[in-house]
């Protein structure tokens, strides 16, 4: 099985391919294909991957190349892991929104707009090689901003299925809490991509007893500092919400709290200049701590699980334990996970086109979302805001114009008032002309 990373100079790779080690009775890959176009990353990168694998006896190959089209060209499965102008965007992603008095976040808001007017394009741009060269290949976008940029994949007639780590992670959490195997932890995880709440925490799979009103009881102090929200928030909500939710419900105080220390951007490029540097020490043959701090905590074991019930080899020993995953019974029953995948009536206020982040069944045809709880209007309003938002920010990366970023902008649920929308337009395309053809 050959698997391609798109972007596999990133500092996440190690933790790829950790997890394609381990995991490897569930996923049997026989090389995988690290496509950068940094050189000064890229080989780094691949020398360690090749030393993590030799270390844990796992006998694939990995080749390194800046060849897209001769990297994708045989790949089983396509995993993007981009960003369109590196951490100096991401830096002036968090920074000029605060100009305006808007959270700078790379995700949402105005900077999460500007990344994906950068990385839209590109990604389809690489989506349509991929299916020249190997038009069965699954497409796993791991990029963010994940909603938009699957949304654009799915709406051009891609095999794409989108991926975060964030379901995976609470999945960790709660089963910590419960003192049980990640495994038997179902989230009914609702909503967008940086944009869900966790409607339900079951036992045992789907159907399971609900144990979120019991975790909300036991933890809810606990809850409310991890998630800087105060704890009577929490209880009027009686759900738990993402830490993304903090934008939106604590906006103005995000707002001056970013204005006062350094970004994430700046934290994340340190760390990274100090991964390089150790991922070129020979004698390194396994991902370093320092990863951890990172970002994208379990991103292997989400990534392995999606991929081994989309190429159907799901039902090898080992799947059953993996997180997100029951695994298939050798019946044939799909796997249920946590993807963004095409709502299709799954949450029946928004069109069906929109990309959703919830539970779904994952085989050899792609994600079936399962039925979804009901969702209260809290959230159902602020779905169907941002969801409004994410066409307007697709149509604009699609199709380019300043009158579409500023309605994009308008339409943000952070934003709202045309003169910031005005001052955050003008902010947006001034950073952003060397990757806006049409700017």
């Amino acid at each position: 099985m050959r698997i391609a990373v798109v972007g596999g100079g990133s500092t996440y790779t190690p933790e790829l391919i950790d997890g394609f080690a381990r995991l490897r009775d569930t996923l049997p890959v026989s090389e995988l294909v690290l496509i950068d176009p940094a050189a000064e990353r890229l080989e780094p990168v691949a020398g360690l991957a090749r030393r993590i694998l030799a270390k844990q006896g796992h006998g694939a190959t990995v080749t390194a190349t800046q060849d897209l089209d001769a990297g994708v060209a045989g790949a089983d499965a396509v995993l993007l892991q981009l960003r369109v102008g590196g951490q100096a965007a991401r830096q002036q992603d968090e920074t000029w929104p605060l100009e305006c008095g808007c959270v700078g976040q790379e995700t949402t808001g105005a900077g999460g707009l500007a990344k994906a007017l950068r990385t839209v394009p590109v990604v389809l741009g690489i989506a349509d090689r991929v299916r020249r060269t190997n038009p069965d290949a699954w497409i796993i976008d791991f990029t963010n901003p994940v909603g938009i940029v699957t949304r654009a994949l799915l709406q051009a007639g891609h095999k794409a299925v989108g991926l975060c780590n964030m379901a995976v992670n609470l999945q960790r959490k709660f089963a910590k809490l419960l003192d049980v195997a990640p495994g038997e932890i179902h989230l009914d995880h609702y909503g967008l991509n940086h944009l869900t709440w966790e409607l339900g925490v079951r036992l045992g799979g789907p159907g399971g007893a609900d144990v979120l009103p019991r975790l909300l009881d036991e933890h809810a102090d606990g809850f409310a500092l991890e998630l800087r929200m105060p704890r009577r928030v929490l209880e009027a909500l009686g759900v738990f919400p993402s830490y993304y939710l903090r934008y939106y419900y604590a906006h103005d105080e995000a707002v001056q709290e970013l204005r006062t220390k350094p970004s994430r951007a700046e934290e994340v490029a340190a760390m990274e200049r100090e991964l390089l540097r150790m991922y070129r020490d020979p004698a390194l043959a396994e991902k370093p701590a320092l990863l951890g701090s990172r970002g994208g905590a379990f991103y292997s074991e989400a990534a392995v699980a999606l991929a081994a019930s989309l190429l159907g080899t799901a039902s090898l020993p080992g799947t059953a334990s993996l997180p997100g995953t029951a695994g298939e019974d050798g019946g044939g029953r799909p796997s249920v996970q946590v993807v963004n995948v095409r709502n299709d009536g799954t949450l029946p206020f928004l069109p069906d086109d929109a990309v959703v982040e919830v539970p779904a069944e994952i085989g050899r045809d792609g994600a079936v979302p399962l039925p979804a709880p009901a969702v209260g209007p809290v959230q159902a309003g602020l779905i169907t805001h941002v969801t409004a938002y994410e066409e307007l920010a697709l149509d604009a990366a699609l199709n380019g114009g300043r009158d579409r970023v500023f309605k994009a902008l308008l339409a943000h649920p952070l934003i709202g008032q045309y003169d910031r929308a005005e001052a955050l337009t003008d902010r947006l395309l001034a950073h952003n002309r060397e990757h806006l053809a049409w700017a």
